[in-house]
């Protein structure tokens, strides 16, 4: 005879008593999801995990340190029986069969009255998955539907509460890969994409044929839109209704001139969201092995814009300061001007050895790194013909190895 499947609900239980049996692993598990649903929880239970102790100090739940006592179940709505003891949990489910209150036990699905799902919440949508008595399968449907709606190969446009607006979501350092999970989601509800060189651009040939694709034309050293007419292109198509995603490389706020563009937005009245990503600065050394801070070698890193000179009255730098720094140092956007920065640096005290790295276009399959001093730095850049969009880095951890050591 085939298995009766279980009536899909959503409960809605803000608010409203839960009853918890037990202070277990299976408890310590379920309560996130009762306390993220607003439940009134109380817990009865004469020992707990630390962590759910930690829950009933913060005051999230109350706890009451005893046994199941009868007439527990009273004024709740929903219960989890989860104890060790078989004849308490029979009880305490037969006193809920008696009152009307549904019942999860986490030692006899068969015996209870409700099941939990396998659940999971994404860009505001409740995935729940039940599979009667096979829980793992559950999960791992669950999982697959996650995973599909993260990567943006699942999608489904929300049709109502759609607010139009911009968002300056941080690409990364290339590998589209690294966008955050947030970002790839925002992509995939995009009306409009406005896109930098040096986001990941892999990520614009996923997006659906509808949406309209603006390259902001921001090549180093050639042609640019401008700031202000990046600005308006967000303002016009956020007025006209539309979904505009800022796609930026980097993070939006790390010389991203993303506050240039949500002070536009603002002013214009136009909602804004920014999603961080993930910084050049600290990723692509990483994806070559170099690590901006290393116990007793570099306890501190300083980021650099290097796209004006030492000695442009525009530079906000103290470069006298940041020579006497005994940490890493990280330039972006230095690759013309390194040579200045270098002589600079060696001028008010750091040492012409320190070991330095360039590595351009980190993250991606052209990644390529050059290694130098702040004396010959310049000179190996141009031999080897290092471009932007490159970082380097300035300190002894370039010459931290992971598998041998310094080197």
């Amino acid at each position: 005879m085939p298995e009766i499947p279980a009536y899909p609900v959503g409960l809605r239980l803000a608010g409203r008593r839960v009853l918890v049996l037990g202070g277990g692993t299976v408890v310590q598990r379920r309560l996130p999801a009762l306390l993220a649903a607003g439940a009134d929880i109380l817990l009865v239970s004469p020992a707990t995990t630390p962590a759910v102790q930690a829950m009933a100090e913060a005051g999230e739940l109350s706890w009451e340190r005893r046994g199941y006592r009868p007439g527990d179940l009273e004024g709740a709505w929903y219960a989890l029986v989860a104890t060790d003891d078989a004849a308490v949990n029979e009880a305490a489910s037969a006193e809920a069969e008696e009152r009307r209150v549904w019942c999860v036990r986490s030692d006899d699905a068969a015996a209870a009255t409700a099941w939990t799902p396998a659940t999971a919440r994404e860009d505001g949508v409740t995935i729940a998955v039940l599979t009667g008595t096979d829980p793992r399968r559950s999960a791992a449907i669950r999982d697959a539907v996650v995973e599909r709606m993260r990567d943006g190969s699942l999608t489904a446009p929300a049709h109502r509460g759609r607010t139009a607006g911009v968002a300056l979501v941080g690409g990364g350092p290339g590998d589209p890969d690294l966008i955050t999970v947030r970002g790839r989601r925002l992509l995939t509800q995009a009306d409009v994409v406005i896109a930098d060189r040096l986001g990941p651009r892999d990520l614009l040939d996923e997006l659906p044929p509808h949406v309209e694709v603006i390259d902001a034309a921001k090549i180093p050293y050639g042609r640019a839109m401008a700031q202000e007419a990046i600005n308006e292109a967000l303002i016009e198509h956020a007025k006209a209704g539309k979904a505009v995603v800022r796609l930026k490389g980097g993070d939006p706020y790390v010389f991203g001139r993303g506050m240039e563009e949500a002070r536009a937005l603002a002013e214009a009245g136009i909602p804004v969201t920014v999603v961080p990503g993930i910084s050049s600065s600290i990723s692509v050394p990483a994806a070559v092995g170099i690590p901006v801070t290393h116990r007793g070698v570099a306890h501190e890193f300083t980021v650099l814009s290097g796209h004006v000179a030492p000695d442009d009255a525009r530079s906000l730098v103290d470069w006298a300061a940041v020579a006497r720094l005994r940490g890493t140092l990280v330039l972006l956007m230095a690759v013309e001007r390194i040579g200045a920065i270098a002589a600079e640096l060696i001028r008010h005290g750091r040492n012409a050895d320190t070991p330095v790295a360039a590595v351009q276009e980190g993250t991606t399959t052209a990644q390529r790194r050059v290694d130098a001093t702040l004396a010959t730095v310049a000179a190996r850049l141009t031999e080897e013909g290092i471009r932007p969009p490159a970082v380097i880095v300035i300190g002894d951890v370039v010459r931290v190895n992971p598998v041998d050591g310094d080197r």
